[in-house]
């Protein structure tokens, strides 16, 4: 079994050019999706402070179009820095595209302002 921090690795959710993102389980038992960081990008200590202003402004961050921040570890002798987040279930925009086709008007709207919520959501916490 793998764990990063106190999380249990279930799957791998994504990779991308900064990490991966994986589904976890919290010691009581909820999902949650933690973003680890490559072991080369966190060599760096240009890198590692801006992933912790990233984890700071995460925190602060509240609302209803946000996934809240769970726990994380950017400490500077963290072996790979992580952030871990509330899961939300569901599929991706390209999944849901390639399986149900073209978004509606409408649910392009909701979504958009859904967006627009989130966005909001980042700029008043800085």
């Amino acid at each position: 079994m793998e764990y990063i921090g106190p999380f249990r690795t279930v799957t791998v959710l994504g990779r991308g050019g900064m990490g991966r993102v994986v589904l976890g389980v919290a010691p009581d038992g909820r999902y949650v999706a933690v973003k680890q960081v490559h072991a080369e990008l966190a060599e760096g200590e240009g890198f590692r402070a801006r992933f912790r202003r990233e984890v700071d402004a995460s925190r602060r961050v509240a609302g209803g179009y946000t996934a809240a921040v769970i726990d994380a570890d950017a400490d500077p002798d963290a072996e790979t820095p992580w952030l871990a987040s509330q899961f939300v279930p569901g599929p991706s925009l390209r999944r849901a595209v390639d399986a149900a086709g073209p978004l509606s008007e409408d649910a392009v709207r909701r979504l958009a302002a859904g967006l627009a919520h989130a966005l909001a959501d980042v700029h008043r916490a800085g």
